[in-house]
This record gives C-alpha cells, sequence and structure tokens, in this order.
C-alpha cells in the first residue's frame, strides 16, 4: 500500500510539473502571437502613413568622430582560441591597475561606458567590450551561439586574455544579465559586481510570472522570438524605433533637459545598421527562456546595484528583491529622474556612487591581481 501512495505522490509530482512548464511555454508562445499582431498592425499603420519611405534604412558607412576620440582609450581585438572569436574592446588606464570590466546592454555597444571610461582611467585598467554579436566583435548568427554559458565564457576568457584572474565587473541591462551570471559561476573571479538596472535573473523570472505589468513592459522579450520580422521593424523609417528608444520623452537619454547628442545617436545607428548587426543582437532575447529558471543563483561578491527611477522596462519593486540571492554586502542606489539608460543619464551621479562603493570595506587595494 505505502509503494502504491509513494507512486502516486511521484506521478503527481511529475504530472504538476509537466502541467508547470507547459503553461510557462503556452504563455511565450501565445504571448508572441499576441506581440506579432501589434507589430503587424503597427507595419500596416507605417506603410499608410509613409508609403515610400518606410522599407527604406541606410547601413552607416562612416563612424563618426566621437568613435574615435582618443580621450576614451585605445582599440583593442583579441582573438579567443577557444571560441574562435574575435573580440573589440576599448581600453584605458596604466596596465597592471586593477581591472575594471564593462559589459553593455541592448541596443548598445562599448561606447555606452565613454563616461566612465574617462572618470576610472585615473586608478583602474578600464575595459569597454564589444560583446559577442556587437559593435566590432565578431557576429555569429546562429541562436545557439549565444546562450548564456557561451557568454559568460566570453567574459572569462576576456579576463584572462588580458592578464588578470580578477576584476571588477560592470554591466548594464543584457550586459548586468551576463554580470550576475558571471558573478554567480565565477565569484572568485569577481572582486566587486556593479550592476546598472537589471535585476538578478532569478528575480526577474518570479517577478514578471507574477506581475502583468512587468509581463507588458517586457513584451519586447516575447516579439524577439520570432525569426526576421523584429529585425525588420526595428528597422523601418531608417531605425526609427532604435531612435526613439534612446531620444523619446518616455525611454530615452535626458540630462536635465539636454537629450543625447545627434552625434552621440549616430554613434549607435552606425553600430546597429551594420550588416548581421540586429540578428546579432536580437540573439540574447531569442536563448533567454531556454536558459531560465537558474540553477545556481546566489551571488559572493560585494554588490552595488544601481537603478534609474525613470526606467521604462522595468518596475522598480525588482531591485530591492535582489537581496535575496546576495551573501554579501549589498547597496542599492535608487537615482531620482534616471532612465533606463543610467550611466549615459546621470553619469556624474553614477561615478560617485560607483566611487563610494569601490571604497569601502578592504579599499582599493583588493583589486590588485
Amino acid at each position: 500500500m505505502a509503494r502504491v501512495l509513494h507512486n502516486l505522490l511521484l506521478f503527481v509530482i511529475r504530472l504538476a510539473l509537466q502541467i508547470r512548464v507547459w503553461g510557462f511555454w503556452s504563455l511565450i508562445y501565445g504571448y508572441c502571437a499576441l506581440c506579432t499582431v501589434v507589430a503587424l498592425l503597427k507595419l500596416w499603420w507605417n506603410v499608410i502613413l509613409r508609403p515610400t519611405t518606410t522599407f527604406q534604412w541606410a547601413i552607416r558607412e562612416t563612424p563618426p568622430a566621437c568613435l574615435n576620440d582618443t580621450s576614451l582609450g585605445t582599440h583593442c581585438y583579441v582573438r579567443i582560441k577557444e571560441s574562435g572569436l574575435r573580440f573589440h574592446y576599448v581600453a584605458a588606464g596604466e596596465r597592471g591597475k586593477p581591472l575594471m570590466l564593462f559589459l553593455h546592454g541592448f541596443p548598445e555597444f562599448w561606447f555606452s561606458w565613454r563616461h566612465q571610461l574617462r572618470e576610472f582611467k585615473s586608478e583602474f585598467r578600464v575595459v569597454a567590450i564589444d560583446m559577442r554579436g556587437y559593435g566590432e566583435s565578431d557576429l555569429p548568427l546562429a541562436t545557439e551561439n549565444y546562450c548564456f554559458e557561451y557568454l559568460v565564457t566570453d567574459v572569462k576568457d576576456i579576463v584572462e586574455y588580458l592578464g588578470y584572474n580578477r576584476c571588477c565587473l560592470v554591466g548594464h541591462d543584457w550586459g548586468g544579465i551576463i554580470a550576475w551570471m558571471f558573478a554567480i559561476h565565477y565569484p572568485e573571479m569577481v572582486t566587486k559586481l556593479i550592476v546598472l538596472n537589471c535585476p538578478h535573473p532569478s528575480v526577474f523570472t518570479d517577478y514578471a510570472l507574477c506581475h502583468p505589468s512587468q509581463l507588458l513592459k517586457s513584451s519586447h522579450f516575447f516579439f524577439f522570438q520570432l525569426p526576421r520580422f523584429p529585425e525588420l521593424m526595428l528597422s523601418i523609417n531608417d531605425f526609427k524605433a532604435v531612435k526613439a528608444l534612446f531620444t523619446s520623452r518616455s525611454t530615452g537619454i535626458s540630462r536635465k533637459g539636454q537629450w543625447l547628442t545627434a552625434e552621440d545617436l549616430e554613434a549607435y545607428l552606425y553600430a546597429i545598421s551594420q550588416p548581421g548587426a540586429l540578428t546579432g543582437a536580437l540573439n540574447y532575447y531569442r536563448n533567454v527562456f531556454s536558459s531560465l529558471p537558474l540553477s545556481q543563483n546566489h551571488v559572493r561578491s560585494p554588490v552595488l546595484l544601481l537603478w534609474g527611477e525613470r526606467d521604462a522596462f522595468l518596475e522598480q519593486e525588482m531591485a530591492e528583491a535582489c537581496r535575496l540571492y546576495i551573501r554579501n554586502h549589498f547597496r542599492l542606489n535608487i537615482i531620482s529622474g534616471a532612465s533606463h539608460w543610467l550611466q549615459q543619464d546621470q553619469p556624474d551621479i553614477v561615478n560617485t556612487l560607483i566611487w563610494t562603493f569601490l571604497k569601502e570595506g578592504e579599499g582599493r587595494k583588493s583589486y590588485r591581481n
């Protein structure tokens, strides 16, 4: 009798897990279908309003001058033996100083860290990389080349290539996700972790499934699962959607009423307009649902989480919940009036808060290799 009850219990548990998995993927595909319908309606409306320009966009042939600004650092390249990929990065500060590594988000590239490269090069070897699929780094087009395992390994390989066995790791948006993951899997290589406007991946998963408002704000996660169509929607009207991300009043970068400069915006359009660039960037999203939830989720490094109060894509309640997964010192700073693009929106405040965090605890000597 006991054996029968045991087998029945196992059956119920397996059935419950299967139902949960079925419900999870039903939600994903159902929401993808809904987002597709909305996108098709937007495309149809664009064709009506702008029949001659909707399907026109230009590949920028010449980089704007700001990308060659020598005050930001030196452009370098490295080919990683294990993956065979070539990565581009911009580095400044003396070699041998503690390493501060910057990971950008979507749809950015190394240039999003320009204010921090100038600020921290006095006491760090600062390195801002183009992650795989972005900027001048290699652009593998296969979706499976962007799984979490590969993205995290890229960071490890680059840190070691630079001659370090640990670093102060800074990430924003998708770079923040990879930074969280790297700190989870390689805690001995992260002296301090600094994340901007990106919750711990487990917090995001749990929160989004329980809060429809966040699910709505994350609708692009679902839309981007589609092949090719998202690339088209982001390209029409000469990348109007990309421009809006950085410049609109609801989502854009603004510092006390000063919008992103035309040259800064052109830098982003130059990078994202290159052949294959949009597909590489979107492939990060196309692997996310198969990689979550995480099997490991505890972070053992000291953590600074900076959060723009005016983030249009992520709800602020997730920031405090990250504390649950941190087994070390945790500091959270909410920056009033700041957007999702925090390090560009409020660079002075962000830099000051980072310096304060770096001086806490063991001090800067702890960063030496």
